[in-house]
């Protein structure tokens, strides 16, 4: 697992930057209706999304939230007063709070089953009824875009998934919310180049290659033999599901 402190100062740039974040910023907004006056963004990082949420809709109060003290400190820069370091499995806000809330690129950070179902738990909680909730779901297979890297790298071990979509869907419903919507964007600027890819290997992105063991070294071996090490291949493309608190 990154240490995301570690990570905060090159997050944006290595994953993006502002491309991206717009990619995904329009995609949430467009599953998000335009009554809504109070965004919760959960996990916000360097609240580099969060603050073209709430540049978009001027009317709508957006909030950030994040663990990490570098990504918080970062965040709130961009979004002076309206950002606070709190875990997504026990927020700070009360019930009904928020008409939405979101969680981007989180869910497959989760421990196992029963933490995507607590910060799920969590996100329908300070939800108002009537209120809808945006999330990322199924990130890794995202990254497979049938590239020479990815035939490299289909035979590592494989990490578990925690935000599958059928399974978020399920955790989704245990808290009585219902399926109101999908989008797909682009993330543009992490199409993965052999070089970076193997880059990425040895700082431990890839759970189940553990930097330095041998493992992981065979893989950065094949990934070396590949063409055109410097060359992007296609950029991934992520999927958004929303849904709806009854009310």
């Amino acid at each position: 697992m990154l240490d995301y402190d570690k990570e905060a100062e090159r997050y944006d740039a290595s994953r993006g930057g502002e491309p991206r974040a717009a990619a995904a910023a329009e995609a949430v907004l467009g599953l998000v209706p335009r009554r809504a006056r109070g965004l919760l963004d959960v996990a916000c990082g360097t609240g580099i999304v969060t603050r073209r949420l709430a540049a978009a809709r001027p009317g709508m109060r957006v909030t950030g939230v994040d663990l990490a003290p570098a990504m918080v400190r970062q965040a709130a820069a961009r979004l002076p007063g309206a950002v606070v370091r709190a875990d997504s499995r026990g927020l700070p806000f009360r019930d009904g709070q928020f008409d939405a809330v979101c969680t981007v690129w989180l869910l497959h950070l989760a421990a196992g089953p029963a933490e995507v179902r607590a910060i799920v738990g969590e996100c329908a909680r300070v939800l108002r009824p009537g209120g809808v909730y945006v999330t990322t779901v199924d990130k890794a297979a995202s990254h497979n875009v049938g590239s020479d890297i990815d035939v490299v790298l289909s035979s590592r071990p494989p990490s578990p998934v925690r935000d599958a979509a059928a399974d978020v869907e399920a955790h989704a419903a245990a808290h009585g919310l219902v399926p109101a919507g999908q989008a797909r964007f682009t993330g543009h600027g992490q199409g993965r180049s052999p070089r970076r890819t193997i880059a990425d290997l040895r700082r431990g992105w890839f759970v189940t290659l553990p930097p330095g063991e041998p493992l992981a070294e065979e893989f950065a071996r094949r990934l070396a033999c590949l063409p055109d090490q410097d060359r992007p291949r296609p950029d991934p493309v992520f999927g958004l599901r929303a849904f709806h608190k009854p009310g």
